[in-house]
Protein backbone atom coordinates (compact mmCIF):
# COMPACT_ATOMS: atom_id res chain seq x y z
CA UNK A 1 0.00 0.00 0.00
CA UNK A 2 1.54 3.47 -0.74
CA UNK A 3 0.29 7.18 0.85
CA UNK A 4 1.10 10.31 -0.01
CA UNK A 5 3.44 12.07 2.90
CA UNK A 6 5.09 15.01 3.88
CA UNK A 7 7.60 15.93 6.15
CA UNK A 8 9.46 19.38 7.74
CA UNK A 9 13.25 19.37 7.76
CA UNK A 10 15.03 20.58 10.88
CA UNK A 11 15.33 24.22 8.63
CA UNK A 12 11.42 24.28 7.88
CA UNK A 13 11.77 23.01 4.30
CA UNK A 14 8.85 20.72 3.64
CA UNK A 15 9.79 17.50 1.91
CA UNK A 16 7.03 15.57 -0.03
CA UNK A 17 6.80 11.65 -0.90
CA UNK A 18 5.45 8.05 -0.98
CA UNK A 19 5.00 5.79 2.47
CA UNK A 20 4.89 2.43 1.42
CA UNK A 21 3.80 -0.14 3.82
CA UNK A 22 3.77 -4.11 3.43
CA UNK A 23 0.63 -5.75 4.25
CA UNK A 24 0.26 -6.92 7.98
CA UNK A 25 -0.08 -4.95 11.29
CA UNK A 26 4.23 -4.32 11.51
CA UNK A 27 5.25 -2.50 13.10
CA UNK A 28 7.83 -2.66 9.64
CA UNK A 29 11.55 -2.13 9.27
CA UNK A 30 11.45 0.66 6.85
CA UNK A 31 13.75 1.81 4.61
CA UNK A 32 14.18 5.89 3.52
CA UNK A 33 14.97 6.41 0.06
CA UNK A 34 16.00 9.25 -2.06
CA UNK A 35 17.35 9.45 -5.63
CA UNK A 36 20.49 10.63 -7.35
CA UNK A 37 21.70 13.88 -9.08
CA UNK A 38 18.74 15.94 -10.16
CA UNK A 39 16.67 12.53 -10.56
CA UNK A 40 12.67 12.62 -8.74
CA UNK A 41 11.44 9.56 -7.37
CA UNK A 42 9.32 8.69 -10.60
CA UNK A 43 12.54 7.95 -12.04
CA UNK A 44 12.44 4.12 -10.87
CA UNK A 45 12.08 4.76 -6.52
CA UNK A 46 8.49 3.52 -6.82
CA UNK A 47 9.70 0.16 -8.58
CA UNK A 48 12.10 0.00 -5.66
CA UNK A 49 9.85 0.30 -2.83
CA UNK A 50 7.19 -1.97 -4.21
CA UNK A 51 9.62 -4.88 -4.57
CA UNK A 52 11.17 -3.73 -0.62
CA UNK A 53 7.45 -3.85 0.10
CA UNK A 54 7.38 -7.68 -1.31
CA UNK A 55 10.01 -8.81 0.57
CA UNK A 56 7.93 -7.21 4.08
CA UNK A 57 9.81 -4.34 4.23
CA UNK A 58 8.02 -0.21 4.72
CA UNK A 59 9.56 2.49 2.53
CA UNK A 60 9.93 5.99 3.02
CA UNK A 61 10.41 7.55 -0.22
CA UNK A 62 10.84 11.25 -1.00
CA UNK A 63 11.78 14.14 -3.45
CA UNK A 64 15.17 16.26 -2.63
CA UNK A 65 14.94 19.36 -1.68
CA UNK A 66 14.23 21.59 -4.25
CA UNK A 67 13.16 18.87 -7.00
CA UNK A 68 9.80 17.40 -8.07
CA UNK A 69 7.32 17.73 -5.34
CA UNK A 70 9.43 18.79 -2.20
CA UNK A 71 10.09 22.63 -1.39
CA UNK A 72 12.91 24.23 -1.29
CA UNK A 73 15.07 27.19 -3.06
CA UNK A 74 16.58 28.04 -5.49
CA UNK A 75 14.65 25.34 -7.92
CA UNK A 76 16.84 22.74 -9.27
CA UNK A 77 19.82 23.24 -6.74
CA UNK A 78 21.72 19.99 -5.37
CA UNK A 79 24.26 20.60 -1.99
CA UNK A 80 24.80 16.87 -0.96
CA UNK A 81 24.64 18.15 2.79
CA UNK A 82 21.73 19.37 2.53
CA UNK A 83 20.72 16.44 1.10
CA UNK A 84 22.74 14.30 3.87
CA UNK A 85 21.19 16.43 6.65
CA UNK A 86 17.72 15.59 4.80
CA UNK A 87 18.55 12.04 4.80
CA UNK A 88 18.38 12.02 9.24
CA UNK A 89 15.27 14.17 8.77
CA UNK A 90 13.50 11.87 6.83
CA UNK A 91 14.52 9.43 9.36
CA UNK A 92 13.17 11.19 12.22
CA UNK A 93 10.25 10.98 10.22
CA UNK A 94 9.68 7.64 9.58
CA UNK A 95 10.49 6.58 13.01
CA UNK A 96 7.44 8.66 14.50
CA UNK A 97 5.20 6.88 11.76
CA UNK A 98 2.84 4.19 13.38
CA UNK A 99 3.73 1.31 11.21
CA UNK A 100 7.36 1.44 11.73
CA UNK A 101 9.67 -0.30 14.21
CA UNK A 102 12.02 3.07 14.82
CA UNK A 103 14.85 0.32 15.67
CA UNK A 104 15.22 -0.65 12.27
CA UNK A 105 16.21 1.57 9.97
CA UNK A 106 18.03 1.04 6.75
CA UNK A 107 18.84 3.72 3.78
CA UNK A 108 19.25 2.97 0.44
CA UNK A 109 20.88 5.59 -1.97
CA UNK A 110 21.82 5.30 -5.50
CA UNK A 111 24.64 7.50 -7.63
CA UNK A 112 24.68 10.74 -5.75
CA UNK A 113 22.19 9.50 -2.75
CA UNK A 114 24.62 6.36 -3.40
CA UNK A 115 27.37 8.81 -1.82
CA UNK A 116 24.95 10.03 0.77
CA UNK A 117 23.76 6.65 2.63
CA UNK A 118 27.82 6.29 3.15
CA UNK A 119 28.04 9.64 5.14
CA UNK A 120 24.76 8.77 7.21
CA UNK A 121 25.24 5.86 7.62
CA UNK A 122 28.67 6.41 8.73
CA UNK A 123 27.19 9.42 11.31
CA UNK A 124 23.77 8.60 12.10
CA UNK A 125 23.73 5.40 14.05
CA UNK A 126 19.98 4.90 13.95
CA UNK A 127 20.93 3.14 10.53
CA UNK A 128 20.96 -0.46 11.07
CA UNK A 129 21.84 -1.33 7.80
CA UNK A 130 22.86 0.54 4.13
CA UNK A 131 22.96 -0.24 0.17
CA UNK A 132 24.65 2.17 -1.48
CA UNK A 133 24.04 1.71 -5.10
CA UNK A 134 26.81 2.47 -8.25
CA UNK A 135 27.58 5.65 -5.34
CA UNK A 136 29.80 8.43 -6.21
CA UNK A 137 32.60 7.66 -4.27
CA UNK A 138 34.69 11.12 -5.34
CA UNK A 139 33.40 14.69 -6.63
CA UNK A 140 36.65 15.72 -7.52
CA UNK A 141 38.18 12.70 -9.32
CA UNK A 142 34.49 11.77 -10.90
CA UNK A 143 34.07 15.41 -12.13
CA UNK A 144 38.20 14.96 -13.78
CA UNK A 145 36.78 11.86 -15.55
CA UNK A 146 33.53 12.79 -17.37
CA UNK A 147 34.70 16.25 -18.02
CA UNK A 148 36.67 16.36 -21.17
CA UNK A 149 40.03 17.72 -20.46
CA UNK A 150 39.72 21.06 -22.50
CA UNK A 151 36.69 21.61 -20.97
CA UNK A 152 38.01 21.85 -17.22
CA UNK A 153 39.58 25.52 -17.99
CA UNK A 154 36.08 26.74 -19.27
CA UNK A 155 34.05 25.00 -16.44
CA UNK A 156 36.15 26.78 -13.52
CA UNK A 157 35.86 30.13 -15.56
CA UNK A 158 31.77 29.46 -15.58
CA UNK A 159 31.73 28.80 -11.54
CA UNK A 160 34.18 32.10 -11.61
CA UNK A 161 31.84 33.93 -13.50
CA UNK A 162 28.09 32.93 -11.86
CA UNK A 163 30.42 33.91 -8.41
CA UNK A 164 30.69 37.12 -10.12
CA UNK A 165 26.81 37.42 -11.02
CA UNK A 166 25.34 36.23 -7.94
CA UNK A 167 27.26 38.93 -5.83
CA UNK A 168 26.12 41.04 -8.40
CA UNK A 169 22.60 40.56 -7.07
CA UNK A 170 21.59 37.78 -10.21
CA UNK A 171 19.84 34.81 -9.73
CA UNK A 172 22.38 31.44 -9.90
CA UNK A 173 23.06 30.65 -12.99
CA UNK A 174 21.74 26.88 -14.69
CA UNK A 175 22.49 24.50 -17.45
CA UNK A 176 21.24 21.57 -18.40
CA UNK A 177 21.20 18.14 -16.85
CA UNK A 178 21.93 16.29 -19.88
CA UNK A 179 22.18 17.63 -23.77
CA UNK A 180 22.62 15.33 -27.17
CA UNK A 181 25.30 17.28 -28.22
CA UNK A 182 28.49 16.46 -26.19
CA UNK A 183 29.93 19.70 -27.15
CA UNK A 184 27.78 21.71 -25.05
CA UNK A 185 28.33 21.96 -21.52
CA UNK A 186 25.94 19.61 -19.21
CA UNK A 187 25.60 18.24 -16.17
CA UNK A 188 26.51 14.80 -16.76
CA UNK A 189 28.08 14.65 -20.34
CA UNK A 190 28.23 11.32 -21.42
CA UNK A 191 25.15 9.49 -23.98
CA UNK A 192 23.96 7.14 -21.41
CA UNK A 193 23.11 10.11 -18.95
CA UNK A 194 21.30 11.70 -21.58
CA UNK A 195 19.45 8.71 -23.47
CA UNK A 196 18.51 7.68 -19.60
CA UNK A 197 17.49 10.65 -18.20
CA UNK A 198 14.89 12.10 -21.63
CA UNK A 199 14.02 8.21 -21.70
CA UNK A 200 12.79 8.21 -18.21
CA UNK A 201 11.03 11.59 -18.46
CA UNK A 202 9.12 10.66 -21.29
CA UNK A 203 7.80 7.76 -20.35
CA UNK A 204 7.60 7.86 -16.28
CA UNK A 205 8.56 11.58 -14.65
CA UNK A 206 6.89 14.52 -16.32
CA UNK A 207 7.74 16.33 -13.13
CA UNK A 208 11.26 15.90 -13.88
CA UNK A 209 13.34 19.24 -15.43
CA UNK A 210 16.37 19.29 -17.51
CA UNK A 211 17.75 21.61 -15.55
CA UNK A 212 20.36 22.38 -12.36
CA UNK A 213 21.91 25.42 -11.20
CA UNK A 214 25.99 25.86 -12.06
CA UNK A 215 26.51 26.17 -8.43
CA UNK A 216 25.55 22.66 -7.89
CA UNK A 217 28.10 21.05 -10.14
CA UNK A 218 30.72 23.27 -7.75
CA UNK A 219 29.41 22.05 -4.26
CA UNK A 220 29.69 18.20 -5.96
CA UNK A 221 33.32 18.82 -7.06
CA UNK A 222 33.95 19.49 -3.29
CA UNK A 223 32.29 15.94 -2.08
CA UNK A 224 33.98 13.10 -1.07
CA UNK A 225 32.01 10.64 0.41
CA UNK A 226 33.80 8.06 -0.40
CA UNK A 227 36.24 9.27 2.86
CA UNK A 228 33.90 8.05 5.41
CA UNK A 229 33.36 4.58 4.27
CA UNK A 230 35.57 2.57 6.36
CA UNK A 231 33.40 4.64 9.18
CA UNK A 232 30.15 2.66 8.95
CA UNK A 233 31.02 0.36 10.25
CA UNK A 234 29.93 -1.81 12.63
CA UNK A 235 27.01 -0.87 10.47
CA UNK A 236 26.59 -3.39 7.70
CA UNK A 237 27.18 -2.12 4.38
CA UNK A 238 26.36 -3.70 0.86
CA UNK A 239 27.86 -1.74 -2.25
CA UNK A 240 26.37 -2.78 -5.36
CA UNK A 241 28.28 -1.67 -8.51
CA UNK A 242 28.29 -1.80 -12.15
CA UNK A 243 31.23 -3.02 -13.76
CA UNK A 244 31.05 -1.07 -16.55
CA UNK A 245 30.06 2.52 -15.08
CA UNK A 246 31.82 5.52 -16.54
CA UNK A 247 29.41 7.89 -14.59
CA UNK A 248 30.42 6.88 -11.00
CA UNK A 249 33.11 5.24 -12.24
CA UNK A 250 33.76 1.48 -11.65
CA UNK A 251 37.57 1.42 -10.00
CA UNK A 252 36.96 3.99 -7.92
CA UNK A 253 33.51 2.33 -6.22
CA UNK A 254 36.04 -0.72 -5.85
CA UNK A 255 38.58 0.89 -4.60
CA UNK A 256 36.07 1.93 -1.90
CA UNK A 257 35.16 -1.32 -1.08
CA UNK A 258 38.33 -2.35 0.11
CA UNK A 259 38.66 0.60 2.29
CA UNK A 260 35.31 -0.38 4.30
CA UNK A 261 35.30 -2.87 6.83
CA UNK A 262 33.19 -5.44 7.90
CA UNK A 263 30.28 -6.63 8.23
CA UNK A 264 30.10 -5.64 3.99
CA UNK A 265 29.19 -7.20 0.62
CA UNK A 266 29.89 -6.85 -3.02
CA UNK A 267 27.41 -7.37 -5.42
CA UNK A 268 28.66 -6.71 -9.29
CA UNK A 269 25.89 -5.53 -12.02
CA UNK A 270 26.59 -6.26 -15.41
CA UNK A 271 26.84 -2.94 -17.79
CA UNK A 272 26.98 0.65 -17.30
CA UNK A 273 25.44 3.13 -14.56
CA UNK A 274 22.07 3.32 -15.18
CA UNK A 275 21.26 -0.56 -16.19
CA UNK A 276 20.79 -0.66 -12.42
CA UNK A 277 17.30 0.82 -12.72
CA UNK A 278 16.19 -1.63 -15.88
CA UNK A 279 18.45 -4.22 -17.35
CA UNK A 280 19.71 -5.08 -13.73
CA UNK A 281 16.74 -3.94 -11.53
CA UNK A 282 15.91 -7.81 -10.44
CA UNK A 283 19.51 -8.26 -9.25
CA UNK A 284 19.84 -4.60 -7.87
CA UNK A 285 16.63 -4.80 -5.80
CA UNK A 286 16.65 -8.37 -5.06
CA UNK A 287 20.30 -7.91 -3.49
CA UNK A 288 19.44 -4.81 -1.44
CA UNK A 289 15.63 -7.04 -0.10
CA UNK A 290 18.02 -9.72 1.17
CA UNK A 291 20.48 -7.30 2.74
CA UNK A 292 17.76 -5.94 4.65
CA UNK A 293 16.06 -8.24 5.59
CA UNK A 294 19.41 -10.27 6.46
CA UNK A 295 20.19 -7.16 9.51
CA UNK A 296 16.78 -5.71 10.24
Amino acid sequence: MRSDIEFATADGTILRGWHYVPQGAGPFPTIVMAHGFAAVKEMYLDAYAEAFAAAGLASLVYDNRNLGASDGTPRQELDPWLQIRDYSDAITFAQGLPRTDPARIGIWGSSYSGGHVLVVGAIDRRVRAVVSQVPLISGYHGFRRIVRADHLGPSFAMFAEDRRLRASGAAPQTLPVVSADPMQPSALPTAESHAWFTTTHAARAPSWRNEVTLRSLEYGLGYEPGAYISQISPTPLLLVVAQDDTLAVTDLALAAYERALEPKRLVLLKGGHFDAYVEGFAQSSGAAAEWFKAHL
